[in-house]
């Protein structure tokens, strides 16, 4: 027989977070809580975050990519600019960047703005990655209609012949976005779902006001 899911249960017990150990910039305590993630034997991709888009369709779309770097300035993913996550944030570079991390009962929601890094940058990663990833980004139309997986993978047995002992190029539409955040919501799970939300409002550039909302 299939489970209710009316009832499944959880009591999270595992932490707290209370504004005696907020620091002033929410950039350290997503470093404290993602190095706790990374730490972590029940965490297998730390890294792993959802990005939702909204384009000119005003349908919102949301999917999972991989946090590659991050740092005063932003968070920072690739992919191919003309997915379907490129074109939307071509049209409305606002998005929504969000951690879950269930074995430490704790999310972290990101909210941005996306612009594309230098293309410099873009190389420099592209080129750090394993061979057969370079080659597959050069493979993929990212998000278009295909006729099969034959035709994929027919495709890349092409490239790897075709660059076969020289260096893969990064295809001109691929590279990095930088997601500048306007505001960082952590939320730790408590018993009887009062859970803890904090949000972090940027206010001017390093200066953030922090605010307790109710679960």
């Amino acid at each position: 027989m299939e489970k209710d899911l009316k009832e499944y249960r959880k009591s999270y017990e595992k932490g707290a977070l209370l504004e005696v150990d907020l620091p002033e910039n929410p950039l350290e305590l997503f470093q404290s809580w993602f190095h706790l993630a990374d730490e972590s034997d029940s965490v297998e991709e730390a890294n792993a975050m959802n990005i939702s888009t909204v384009g000119k369709d005003m349908m919102p779309v949301s999917r999972i990519v991989l946090l590659k770097s991050y740092d005063k300035d932003g968070f920072v993913f690739f992919t191919n600019y003309h997915s379907q996550k490129g074109k939307a944030l071509l049209e409305n570079p606002y998005c929504c960047l969000s951690f879950f991390w269930p074995a430490l009962e704790k999310q972290v929601i990101i909210h941005g703005k996306a612009t594309k890094i230098s293309n410099k940058e873009s190389e420099e990663y592209f080129h750090s990655r394993p061979r057969g990833s370079q080659l597959g980004a050069n493979a993929s139309e990212q998000s278009s209609s295909i006729a099969s997986r034959e035709f994929l993978e027919n495709k890349l047995k092409d490239l790897e012949q075709r660059y076969h002992n020289i260096e893969v190029p990064k295809p001109d539409n691929w590279g990095g976005y930088n997601v500048k955040p306007l505001k960082i919501e952590f939320w730790q799970g408590r018993s009887s779902r009062l859970h803890d939300r904090i949000l972090y409002s940027s206010t001017s550039e390093n200066k953030w006001k922090i605010e307790r909302l109710a679960p």
